[in-house]
């Protein structure tokens, strides 16, 4: 396949210079599995980085570059602007941003958009939104 549409790999992403490609297996349509590290991301973020979401009744394919992350979870704990640390899951990709359902008809005006944010901004906004996050139970 990669040959076939001149795609090089990168251990778990396929990438040219107009998009990069990473499979997901899931069971159903949410899934949680760990996705990419985001210093990895960053390396692939100037060009649209679809996730396909691989499960037994379809494939679903959506946005995953750093504007469409809503924090980073796995392993971020030591994440800074200065640090860049962790994985996102799958459920840390938005389905909806700015009123656009995450999927492939809207890709084209979802990656104009975020390629009038800079990485370091969206990196900003994850740090904080990663670092707010609470462990364990609220108290009643």
């Amino acid at each position: 396949m990669a040959h076939h549409f001149g795609l090089a790999k990168d251990r778990t992403v396929y990438y040219c210079a107009d998009y990069a490609l990473r499979f997901s297996t899931a069971n159903g349509i949410g899934f949680g599995n760990t996705v990419l590290s985001l210093s990895r991301l960053e390396k692939f973020d100037d060009r649209p980085f679809i996730v396909c979401v691989v499960t037994p009744r379809e494939n679903r394919l959506v946005l995953a570059n750093a504007s469409f992350l809503k924090k980073i979870s796995h392993t971020s704990q030591e994440l800074r602007e200065n640090n860049i640390r962790g994985s996102f899951n799958g459920s840390d990709i938005v389905r909806e941003f700015q009123g656009m359902r995450n999927e492939p008809t809207n890709f084209e005006r979802l990656f104009a958009i975020h390629e009038g944010i800079e990485f370091e901004d969206n990196l900003r906004r994850l740090v904080e939104a990663t670092t707010n996050i609470v462990g364990g139970c609220d108290a009643a």
